[in-house]
């Protein structure tokens, strides 16, 4: 893949986001209003972070629809940033990285489910859109997952077959997931199966991603790439506090780490390559 055509997928990148922005100001005219209406008699979120914030603060839908507002609207700033700034530096690692960013705006798909409570369509297509966004949310990581390897020297020149073969793995756990489209928590996320084995995945992949980076940092003698190693951390853990969060801390403590590991990722690959 050329500097160019890495450039138009960037360009493409924030067009999607931009639309992705444009349907939720749209939805919100339909879901907002309905929030009280709902019957909080749905599970809250699990996880340590989560409990421990909903010993503090109830489940509360004007937080869920903050945190996939302030998802789409992160997306979209930062894919512009990359472009700006890597538009003529050959990283290998920020294509990885761009798509971890815009697979964050697939959160915007949460809005069916209040959605659906509205218009009452058929329960077929809320269950595509869990698979979207499951999908979305494996993609992402095995996409940062991605990044980690290509800074460890794994010499990845065929972006389209890494892309293509990251799409093949994340389809296969993707579809194999039953899903209850009927039953779902706090943050609008639907009850999945084989929930302890995924996230067992989860926390293998973002262990793998970290030591990557430090690998890369000792193999490369470079001591940014620690910072894009913490980067890493910072960025997956706010990632995954804000994408399942139903409370006001939440989402202030998620976009925070999310902020702060994608800003280390960025400014850390793009020193690294500047003088290369």
């Amino acid at each position: 893949m050329t500097l160019s055509d890495r450039n138009s997928f960037f360009k493409a990148g924030i067009f999607f986001c931009a639309v992705i922005i444009l349907l939720i100001v749209t939805a919100s005219f339909w879901t907002v209003p309905i929030y009280p209406r709902i019957e909080e008699n749905s599970s809250r979120p699990d996880g340590f972070f989560r409990i421990i914030t909903g010993w503090i603060l109830g489940g509360n839908f004007y937080a869920v629809h903050t945190e996939l507002s302030l998802a789409a609207v992160f997306s979209f700033v930062v894919m512009i940033i990359i472009l700006f700034h890597f538009e003529r530096t050959p990283a290998p690692e920020i294509l990885y990285i761009a798509i971890f960013t815009i697979s964050l705006s697939f959160e915007a798909f949460k809005l069916f489910l209040p959605l659906y409570l509205v218009f009452n369509f058929p329960s077929f297509y809320l269950r595509i859109t869990a698979r979207v966004l499951l999908f979305a949310r494996f993609f992402g990581i095995f996409s940062l997952f991605t990044a980690g390897l290509c800074a460890a020297g794994l010499n990845i020149q065929k972006y389209r077959n890494a892309i293509f073969i990251m799409i093949i793995a994340v389809l296969a756990i993707t579809l194999g997931i039953p899903i209850d489209v009927h039953t779902w928590d706090t943050s609008f996320n639907f009850i999945n199966g084989y929930t302890v084995t995924f996230r067992m995945v989860e926390i293998l992949v973002f262990i793998t991603t970290v030591a990557s980076f430090l690998i890369a940092a000792k193999a490369r003698d470079s001591k940014e790439y620690v910072y894009v190693a913490v980067g890493a951390i910072f960025a997956l853990s706010g990632r995954s506090i804000l994408l399942g969060t139903d409370n006001w801390i939440g989402v202030s403590f998620g976009i925070t780490l999310l902020i702060i590991g994608i800003w280390l990722l960025c400014t850390k690959v793009h020193k690294i390559h500047l003088w290369l």
